[in-house]
Formats: structure tokens, sequence, C-alpha cells
């Protein structure tokens, strides 16, 4: 089945408009019929039901987490239909797409989709190729955020003291951790955040020298004690959601002094470690301030130029009113989110309605077009 032929059975079987089956008037009474009782919109009374397309390119693994069944027939509800696209064609002959969601990686991929961008201006792409490289070296990754140096009277933002290291001779991170002023413990990073499981081997090192047995090339990030607990700030557009992980335990000056080696750090930050039900200290729980976390979001992006990316913060446990971007992730898990479909379904909408406010939509059929106009009568 071809996309306008998706449209078209989506259209007939009520999905579109606000999600209830509803077909918008211009409000001239003219315009109604009547007919056995029912009332009827005629042509010039109809605004089409609009479907927005999402393209989507996404790993198969990507692809099950997010676009689960649920949000899939959310998405049908309300006149959202996904597409998938073939890397291996022509992005022009798989369309017409209002919108396109993708994270393939590879430099062939990101030059197909710019050519596509240059060549389709008016169409959504989530998002730009270059701005997502941004956030694949940790080097740059968290720049934006220590620039902006966030602080108002709801606190303050700002990253761990970081230090990356390029050089293939480990046995000189000791001198260049004691140069920076670094203090241990230390959270290893592997430099490059493309996504692959390596990228997620996090360690920690608590005397200067494990630090020789680390694998160069690395981002070094000072340990800040956070009382366990990790918020992860999902933002989809403009909009923002908040959930708490357990993260690691804090590190008293007693167990620094005891403890020497390289230890690898779980993947703390996953589902499972859901931290939004426990009975916690208030002091380490609270959500940081929503008008906090909104300049924030707004501030990156506007720099970062994404709409679809996670924060992961952490609360300073010694200052409440300090928190620490430890890292920046783009299109994340939102399969892991509650009610991630909804935020979804809205951000998609709004990309549709912002796009075609003054012109009809490219990937929907008009009643201009010969085949559908002489349907001239539709159900209310």
């Amino acid at each position: 089945m071809t996309i306008k032929e998706e449209v078209t059975a989506m259209r007939k079987s009520g999905g579109g408009g606000d999600g209830d089956g509803e077909v918008a008037v211009d409000g001239n009474e003219d315009g109604l019929l009547t007919c056995s009782g029912s009332r009827y919109l005629t042509q010039p009374a109809v605004m089409m039901k609009r479907v927005v397309v999402v393209g989507y390119a996404l790993t198969s693994k990507k692809t099950k987490s997010f676009l689960q069944p649920k949000l899939e027939r959310l998405a049908r509800n309300k006149g959202i239909l996904f597409v998938p696209i073939d890397p291996q064609k022509s992005l022009s002959e798989q369309g017409p797409f209002d919108i396109i969601l993708h994270k393939l990686t590879g430099k062939e991929w990101r030059q197909i989709l710019e050519d596509y961008r240059q060549a389709h201006p008016e169409v959504t792409v989530l998002d730009p190729p270059d701005a997502i490289q941004h956030l694949r070296n940790r080097q740059s990754m968290l720049q934006d955020v220590a620039d902006i140096n966030l602080s108002n009277s709801y606190g303050r933002v700002g990253v761990p003291k970081q230090l990356v290291i390029t050089s293939d001779d480990a046995s000189s991170i000791p001198d260049a951790v004691t140069k920076a002023g670094l203090k241990l413990p230390l959270v290893a990073k592997p430099l490059l955040a493309d996504g692959s499981s390596k990228s997620h081997e996090l360690s920690i090192a608590y005397d200067p020298k494990s630090l020789q047995k680390l694998e160069p090339p690395l981002v070094l990030q000072e340990f800040v004690n956070h009382g366990g607990v990790m918020f992860k700030v999902y933002i989809i557009g403009e909009a923002i959601k908040v959930v708490r992980r357990f993260s690691l335990p804090d590190v008293s000056k007693r167990e620094l002094t005891k403890n020497s080696g390289v230890f690898p750090v779980p993947r703390v930050s996953c589902a499972a470690a859901s931290a939004d039900d426990a009975d916690l200290d208030p002091r380490v729980a609270e959500i940081p301030p929503y008008p906090l976390l909104e300049r924030l979001a707004k501030e990156l992006r506007r720099r970062l130029g994404l709409h679809l990316f996670n924060l992961d913060i952490i609360r300073d446990h010694g200052n409440p009113d300090r928190f620490y971007v430890i890292d920046i992730n783009y299109f994340p898990g939102y399969g892991k989110m509650p009610e991630y479909e909804y935020m979804f379904t809205d951000f998609f909408l709004s990309l549709g309605q912002r796009k075609y406010k003054n012109k009809p939509s490219p990937a929907v059929e008009s009643f201009s077009d010969p085949e559908l106009a002489r349907h001239r009568l539709i159900p209310c």
C-alpha cells in the first residue's frame, strides 16, 4: 500500500483531526446539509482531515522500543501515520513525508539526509545530522551547558570539572589529572558517545595509580556525591518529563582512603533502576525546580538545534540548589518513560499544525484532487 492509499484509508476510518473523528467547519451554515436526519458537510465547508506522515529510519532495536503498539494506536487515532524508510532507497521516492524521525549513523546516511533536507525544506527532520554529531563526542557534549552557566533564584546548573585524555600513553594520565587539579574519585567515560555498548562502559577510579589502567581516549569527570539519585530530564520539543533513577552511592572520605583500583559502573540509569516510587529523603529525591529545567531546556534546544534529547542531572548532596549535567543523550529510550505516547503524538501534531497553518499538506490529498472531488458529502 502506498502512502497515499494509507492516508486515504486512515481518513475513511476516522483517523485524523483531533482524534475524535470530527471534521472542522468554516462556520458557514449554508455549507450544512441534512440527509435522512444526519448532518453533512458540503465540499466548500470542509477543511480536509490532515494526516501527519512520519517517516522513520531506526534500527530494529530502536523501532521495537519506540514504536510500541500503544503509541501506534494512539497515533493512528490522532491522524499520525508512521511509515518505515528504507535507507538503501531514495528518500524522495519514498515520500512524501511531513516529518522524518531517524537515529541511524554513518557518513553516507548523514549525507543522504542532508541532501534531502536541502531539496525538501518543508519536511521537518528530527534532528539535523550535524547537530546530532555534537553529542557524539563527550568533549563537546557538555560545553553548551558550561557556557550557559545557568543561575537564578531556583538554583544553579553547571557541569562537573572534567579532563579529556586523547594520548595513547595511559601512564601520563596521573600527571595530567594533577596538573588539571581534578579530585578523586573520577568517573571515566569513553570519548565517543555513539550509542554502542562500549560507549556506555563507564568506570570509577579511586586512586592515582589506578588511572594508568584506563584506556584512552576518554573523559575523566569528577565524581559528585548526589545521594544516589539521578534525574533523567526527557525533552520532546517544548515538553519536559522528569523521572528519578537510582545512581551510584556517595563516596565518603573514609571510603576514598580505603578503596583503590578501577571499578566498572553498572547501567544505573535504566528503567529497572527507577526511584520514582521509592521512599527517599526529600532533600535527595525532590525534583529540580521546573522553572530552572524549562530555562535550561530552552537554552539547550536553541544552542544544540535539537528537539529530542535527555539530560542526566544530579543534585550536589551538600548543596541542594546546585545541579550538575553529567550526560546528554540524543533520542534516548523514550519507551521507558511513562506516558511518552501522549507527549510524542502531541509533538508530531504541533509540528504538523505549524507547518500547514498557511498551506495544505503535500502528504495528504485535498478536495481539489479529481479522484476525491466526487466525495462531496462527508458525515460529521
